[in-house]
C-alpha cells in the first residue's frame, strides 16, 4: 500500500491561480508522454508517487494522451484506484478535449456534442466523478466560441468539472472567451500555453490579457521538449528524440538543434554560475516574474521530476543575469 510522505507539503510552493481561490504547485506533472499503454505502468507509478511525495498535487492529462489515445487516462485511473484514492481531495486533476479521438464528425474540435461526450469518456477511463479543471484543448475555427464556452459552463453546472480552462488560444481569442465566461458566471481560471526561453509568444499580448482578467497560466513544454537540458550540449545523441525522429518537434529537428546549440551552450554557462543545471534554470526563468502560475513538466524517470523540483531552490535572477539571458536569446 502506498503511503504518501508526511512532509510532502513542507517545501513545495503553491501559487494562486489568477484571482480564483484555487492554488497550484509551482511544478505540475503532465502525463502527455510515458504514461500510455505502450509504456511501463510501474515506471508511471513510481513517477506519480514520487511527484506527490514532493508536493506536486497537480496531474495534467488529456483525452488523447497515450499512445494509444485514452490510455494515459486509463492508466491514471488505475493509479487513482490503487494509490491515490485516499488523497483525492488533495489532488488537482485536469483533462482536455479538442484533438481527434474518434471517427465521424463529432470526434474532435470544440462542439458541445464533442466536449460533453469526451469528458464523460474521460471520467469513465479515470474512474472519477469529476475533474478539477476541464480544458478546451485548442480553439475551433468552425465552431462559435459561444458554443464551446456554453459546453464548458454546462459541465461545471453538471458537477463534472470544478473549473474550466483553455489551451493555446491567442490573446484576442482569450479575451473573447473570457468575456463570454464572465457573462455566464463560469469559473474560467486558467490558460495552458506553450512557453519556454525559445518560445516566448505569450509575452506578446497574452500575458497582459490574462493579468487584466485575473486568469492564471500553466506553461507546457518549458524545456523546449528537451533542448533546454544537457541532452544536446555535445550534439545530437542517437537515442535522443531529435536523433530518433526528425519530425518529432519543430525544436528538435536536427537542423533546429544545430542552429540553436551555441545559445544552449551559452545559457548552460549562465546556469552553472547560478549553481543550477540548464533545465533547472529554464524552469526558474519561467517563474521569474510571478506571471506564470505553474510549470508543467514531463518526465520519463523519477530523477527528472526531482531535478525539476530543485529549480524552486533558486527562483531569483539578478538584473545582470536577466540581461545576459536576453542577450543570448536575441
Amino acid at each position: 500500500m502506498y503511503l504518501a510522505d508526511e512532509k510532502r507539503y513542507d517545501k513545495m510552493i503553491y501559487n494562486r491561480v489568477g484571482k480564483s481561490g484555487l492554488k497550484l504547485p509551482a511544478i505540475s506533472l503532465g502525463l502527455w508522454h510515458n504514461f500510455g499503454g505502450v509504456d511501463l505502468f510501474e515506471n508511471g507509478r513510481k513517477m506519480t508517487r514520487r511527484a506527490f511525495d514532493l508536493g506536486i498535487t497537480h496531474f495534467d492529462l488529456a483525452n488523447n494522451y497515450g499512445p494509444p489515445p485514452g490510455s494515459a487516462e486509463e492508466n491514471f485511473g488505475k493509479l487513482m484506484a490503487q494509490d491515490f484514492k485516499p488523497y483525492r481531495d488533495e489532488l488537482i486533476i485536469s483533462t482536455k478535449a479538442g484533438y481527434y479521438m474518434w471517427p465521424g464528425p463529432y470526434g474532435e474540435w470544440g462542439s458541445k456534442k464533442y466536449l460533453v461526450s469526451s469528458l464523460d469518456q474521460s471520467l469513465t477511463r479515470m474512474g472519477l466523478d469529476y475533474v478539477d479543471i476541464f480544458y478546451s484543448h485548442r480553439p475551433d475555427p468552425n465552431t462559435p466560441f459561444e458554443e464551446t464556452a456554453h459546453a464548458l459552463d454546462l459541465l461545471v453546472r453538471q458537477g463534472k468539472a470544478l473549473y474550466v480552462g483553455i489551451s493555446s488560444y491567442s490573446a484576442e481569442e482569450t479575451k473573447e472567451m473570457s468575456k463570454i465566461f464572465k457573462s455566464l458566471g463560469t469559473p474560467f481560471v486558467i490558460h495552458q500555453p506553450s512557453y519556454s526561453m525559445f518560445n516566448r509568444w505569450i509575452e506578446d499580448g497574452l500575458q497582459d490579457a490574462l493579468e487584466e482578467d485575473g486568469i492564471g497560466s500553466i506553461a507546457f513544454s518549458p524545456l523546449a521538449q528537451g533542448l533546454l537540458t544537457n541532452r544536446y550540449l555535445n550534439g545530437i545523441p542517437a537515442d535522443s528524440r531529435a536523433g530518433r525522429d526528425a519530425e518529432a518537434s519543430p525544436f528538435l529537428r536536427p537542423d533546429k538543434v544545430n542552429e540553436t546549440l551555441e545559445k544552449v551552450k551559452a545559457l548552460n554557462l549562465v546556469a552553472q554560475e547560478r549553481n543550477q543545471t540548464l533545465a533547472e534554470m529554464a524552469v526558474s526563468w519561467i517563474l521569474r516574474d510571478n506571471k506564470v502560475t505553474s510549470v508543467l513538466v514531463g518526465a520519463s524517470k523519477v530523477s527528472q521530476i526531482e531535478d525539476n523540483v530543485k529549480a524552486l531552490d533558486n527562483l531569483t535572477f539578478s538584473k545582470e543575469e536577466l540581461q545576459q539571458i536576453e542577450h543570448i536569446l536575441k
